[in-house]
């Protein structure tokens, strides 16, 4: 069984940077999503794709996933880049334009 772990991104509807520590371990889709022919929804043969286990660090859910004998891979997270900024820049005489 394959799964992956990750760090997810904060949502759109999150403006701070708090409770985003944790570390999130999903399965990997075994078959193919397809289109129910009654209702046209969409439908798939197994149900662990809509299991999400959280955990405090990568760590332990690395060690998770090794007790139970999963092949797993993780996906770092991405490093935020913050570049100062100040309102002072905008008039400064050597700014190219």
């Amino acid at each position: 069984m394959q799964v992956r772990i990750y760090q997810p991104s904060k949502s759109t509807m999150q403006s701070g940077r708090g409770k985003q520590s944790h570390w999130v371990l999903e399965y990997e889709i075994a078959t193919a999503r397809r289109a129910e022919p009654l209702m046209g929804w969409i439908s798939s043969g197994d149900t662990l794709n809509q299991v999400r286990l959280k955990f405090p660090t990568k760590d332990e859910a690395v060690a998770f996933a090794e007790r139970k004998g999963w092949e797993f891979m993780v996906q770092d997270a991405h490093q935020r880049r913050v570049r100062p900024r100040n309102y002072a820049d905008n008039f400064r005489p050597d700014r190219v334009r």
